[in-house]
């Protein structure tokens, strides 16, 4: 058997296909598992879901941000480049309560997409509510779609 694994796992971009056979790809694993800036999981865990939805006179988000705050989310538009950025701060510990798990990442978060095309960075609208941040983003006037009509 050549691995345990015929396909990658989705949502575990740190696996290949086939087994690991040299320490080079053991090492490789590890740099994708850890590494801040890259794809690898380690840098997926405070990455927020998001969906992106064009119309013909927008791009509209939507970003799961659950227990942050929304003084410590951050919009910044640049061309047709978006990026959300922020915080989910530590919850204070309390003596004499003895924790059993503590799951929830918590720390800094940084999502950059690039936007289909143009938008009128002026006209941005932002809504935060029950834990998502919904974005609306106009397209610009090049950008908008015209519909021709046929002469006959």
């Amino acid at each position: 058997m050549t691995g345990l694994l015929r396909t990658p796992p989705r949502g575990l971009p740190w696996f290949r296909r086939g087994a690991m056979t040299t320490l080079h790809d053991l090492e490789d694993m590890f740099e994708r598992f850890w590494s801040e800036g890259g794809d690898g999981w380690g840098a997926q865990l405070l990455a927020p879901a998001v969906d992106m939805i064009e119309t013909d006179k927008s791009i509209d988000i939507r970003m799961d941000l659950p227990g942050v705050s929304a003084k410590e989310i951050d919009i910044q538009v640049n061309g047709n480049q978006l990026t959300v950025s922020g915080e989910r701060k530590v919850e204070k510990e309390e003596n004499g309560k003895t924790y059993h798990r503590m799951e929830r990442c918590v720390g800094r978060f940084s999502r950059s997409m690039t936007l289909p095309c143009n938008v009128q960075d002026d006209k941005v609208d932002a809504k935060y509510q029950d834990g998502v941040l919904k974005v609306n983003l106009p397209k610009s006037p090049e950008a908008t779609t015209r519909h021709i009509s046929i002469k006959t």
